[in-house]
C-alpha cells in the first residue's frame, strides 16, 4: 500500500474536526511551498527583459559617464 492509500484510509477515520485541522494543514503546507519557491514564468521574464534591454543599456552608459566625471572632479581636489 503506498502513503497515498494509507492516508485516504486514515482520513475516513477522522471526525469532522480532524478533517478541518487536517485541511488547514493542507492549506499551510501549499502556502509555504509557494513562498518558499514562486513560480516564475520564465517566458514573461524573457519578453520583459528583451523589452527593457535598450533601455537599460543607455542607463547604464549614462551612469558609467557620470561616475567618470566624478572621478575627475575627484583627481582635480
Amino acid at each position: 500500500m503506498n502513503t497515498k492509500e494509507q492516508i485516504n484510509q486514515q482520513l475516513n477515520q477522522l471526525n469532522e474536526e480532524q478533517l478541518n485541522q487536517v485541511a488547514d494543514f493542507i492549506a499551510f503546507l501549499k502556502f509555504r511551498e509557494n513562498s518558499i519557491k514562486p513560480n516564475l514564468d520564465t517566458e514573461k521574464l524573457a519578453q520583459l527583459y528583451q523589452e527593457f534591454a535598450e533601455e537599460d543599456r543607455q542607463l547604464a552608459e549614462e551612469g558609467i559617464n557620470e561616475y567618470a566625471d566624478l572621478l575627475t572632479q575627484e583627481d582635480r581636489l
